[in-house]
């Protein structure tokens, strides 16, 4: 066997789903819940600044706090407290339509201002001094998923929270070129060599049985995925293309329940405002365009869209023009039928800060989860966050 060859194509087999029947766990679970409805996650990678992007303009400290950061001009006033930074325009209709809730000041008891350890918590749902080897949305798909496509990341790899216990979501940038690799004659010669007695074997069935799962993935997809170009017209940047692809799987009707997307680049110590202005601009007119692209297809009642960062910016401006890692932000979910859309609370006093001289948080971001996973995606959010949560009411 060709070493490297088989490392190169290995690579494949690390962002598929693997269900080994003699592993596999929660066998009473009905797995028939699993439903119609969707969910897509859009993680803002960096550590997004709230407080430029859910602007308190009526308040002095806010002013006071950023002398030459602050947004002054062109804000969309939603409230008589709280406004749009001027990219999110694309999201007023959303807004104005009740589609739009806006969660302040969620995050965790004792924050961490490390981009991957906080990325890590928010990625498995752990408490802050907890550290854990599977995500939130692999452990959902641990006991509700039935197929390695039921979640996808648009990646060349797999995030933490797509991972569960046994098995994993499937990440693909491009699912033609996924298919593509998985009918390499090199897959085919493996795969002509195994027999039922390998599958019993740990470590080789292990592999066997995902290469078979990755070489079915990619043909259900492929072959499953309808090539009818979308009628919405995407802006032009790679989050955009994640999302018109997420929405062509969705229109498809693939049998996908979690869709995992990202936009990098929101660390802004320095130089912040264009940069920022830059980002979010790529955020709303994508996340526009693609519950557009639902709606023409009416699919978008069946989506939610949630939008979350590591963690906010300081209160304070830097001497760079930007501002340093913070703790609570706000999180953002999209949806057709919320029942409670706007505002969902007040954002946090700018005056009275946590011991850190952070925003205190107010919503732990894993009510939210349990919120999603219960009221959405009709799943038990005891067993997948490992704690019983409240829930919360904008769904």
């Amino acid at each position: 066997m060709d070493r490297r060859k088989f490392l190169k194509n290995s690579a494949l087999t690390s962002s598929l789903f693997f269900v080994p029947s003699f592993l596999k766990a929660f066998e009473s679970v009905d797995t028939s819940r699993l439903g119609f409805k969707r969910l897509v996650v859009v993680q803002l990678a960096g550590g997004n600044d709230g407080l430029n992007t859910i602007i308190p303009y009526n308040n002095d400290i806010y002013y006071n706090a950023r002398p030459r950061l602050a947004i002054t001009n062109d804000i969309i006033r939603m409230t008589d407290d709280l406004g749009f930074h001027p990219s999110l325009a694309p999201l007023r209709s959303l807004y104005d339509n009740g589609e739009l809730s806006i969660l302040n000041n969620v995050g965790y008891p004792n924050p961490v201002r490390s981009h991957f350890r906080s990325m890590d918590i928010w990625q498995t749902a752990s408490d802050s001094n907890t550290y854990l080897q599977s995500g939130w949305l692999g452990r959902y798909m641990d006991i509700y998923g039935k197929k390695p496509y039921n979640a996808i990341e648009m990646d060349e790899q797999l995030s933490l929270a797509m991972k569960g216990q046994y098995f994993n979501g499937i990440a693909t940038n491009n699912y033609k070129v996924l298919y593509k690799t998985a009918k390499d004659p090199f897959f085919r010669n493996v795969l002509s060599h195994y027999n039922d007695t390998h599958l019993s074997e740990h470590n080789l069935g292990y592999l066997y049985q995902t290469m078979i799962e990755a070489t079915s993935s990619a043909k259900y997809i492929f072959e499953n995925t309808k090539v009818k170009s979308s009628q919405q017209e995407y802006p032009q940047n790679g989050f955009a293309k994640q999302l018109k692809n997420v929405a062509q799987f969705i229109n498809s009707d693939l049998d996908t329940k979690v869709f995992y997307t990202s936009l990098g680049g929101f660390d802004t110590h320095a130089n912040q405002q264009n940069k920022q202005a830059r980002l979010l601009t790529q955020y709303a007119e994508s996340i526009s365009a693609f519950v557009k692209d639902l709606k023409q297809n009416n699919t978008f009642k069946d989506t939610l869209v949630l939008t979350f960062s590591e963690f906010g910016r300081r209160v304070k401006q830097n001497a760079a023009n930007g501002t340093d890692h913070g703790a609570a932000n706000n999180v953002f979910v999209i949806g057709e039928n919320l029942k409670k859309a706007g505002f969902y609370n007040n954002l946090a006093s700018l005056e009275h800060l946590d011991s850190n001289g952070d925003l205190k948080y107010e919503i732990d971001f894993r009510t939210v989860y349990a919120t999603i996973l219960s009221k959405w995606l009709d799943a038990d959010d005891r067993i997948v966050l490992n704690q019983d949560f409240e829930k919360l009411n904008f769904i």
